[in-house]
């Protein structure tokens, strides 16, 4: 992909196959930011692929997502990333070998602050992988959080000042996506402690203490969507919280998820919801 143009239906191609959740609230925004979006997001599940993939090594991992990190704050060039990962090319997904893609369908005017933004969550990811995700503390826990998930806060109230002029508060636009990480913290917790070995649960909680961080945090997630002005963007920001907010619940109820029905009724629940506004 070498032109802008091809952007939507290329990326969001890729985009829907790797996260329709995702992929749904993404099409509810105006074109530049969707484009911004989606190009960011497709660049920071890129790097999330490394720091997740089961055969590498965490050391390699630190190793790659320092480089990752470093390579956003220069000219980013195809030919530097393939080289970074190039030890490692046959074990990742398309979203990660296409990551200079992503980077180039981004609008020139969201661009930098993509860049910015990536490059402190590939720094974050990296720093954790050599952690092996040992989390021991609340401190830990909201370092974790704010790199994998707080940073995409920042970046959206980012773009909302870019596109239309929103300003946000910082503070709430973090506790967004610590909230919306802590339910996916809570959905895996099993898998992560039997099959990948690591635990992000601070010593000494226990999993009603981390429902609870969930909530403190979904409350600031409510707060700042309170403040947003645009439409397309409150329906973007509501749709992933309310499926947080319903995945809750259907964890305390002792469900894995969310039923596909459930998920369709949120998706026309919140059309209603903002429409009728």
């Amino acid at each position: 992909m070498k032109k802008n143009e091809q952007f939507p239906k290329e990326a969001m191609r890729v985009l829907k196959e790797t996260s329709r959740t995702f992929y749904i609230p993404i099409t509810f925004l105006k074109s530049d930011l969707k484009h911004s979006v989606a190009s960011a997001y497709l660049v920071m599940r890129a790097i999330d692929e490394i720091e997740d993939h089961e055969l590498i090594s965490n050391d390699t991992k630190y190793e790659l997502l320092m480089q990752v990190s470093e390579l956003f704050k220069q000219p980013f060039t195809e030919e530097a990333y393939l080289r970074i990962i190039e030890p490692v090319k046959e074990q990742l997904p398309e979203v990660s070998l296409r990551l200079y893609d992503w980077v180039q369908a981004c609008p020139e005017g969201s661009r930098p602050m993509m860049m910015e933004i990536s490059s402190e969550m590939a720094f974050g990811m990296a720093k954790w992988a050599k952690k092996n995700w040992q989390v021991q503390t609340k401190e830990d826990l909201d370092d974790y959080t704010y790199y994998v998930a707080g940073v995409v806060g920042v970046y959206l109230s980012r773009l909302w000042y870019w596109s239309y002029g929103q300003e946000t508060d910082l503070d709430l636009a973090i506790g967004f996506g610590r909230g919306l990480q802590a339910v996916n913290i809570l959905r895996n917790q099993k898998e992560d402690s039997e099959e990948r070995g690591v635990s992000f649960v601070p010593d000494g909680w226990s999993r009603d203490d981390l429902f609870a961080y969930a909530e403190d945090n979904l409350k600031k997630a409510d707060a700042y969507i309170a403040t947003l002005s645009e439409k397309s963007t409150v329906m973007f920001c509501r749709l992933p919280l309310e499926f947080a907010h319903k995945s809750l619940k259907a964890m305390k109820k002792g469900q894995e998820k969310m039923s596909r029905a459930e998920v369709e009724q949120t998706v026309n629940e919140v059309k209603m919801e903002v429409d009728s506004k």
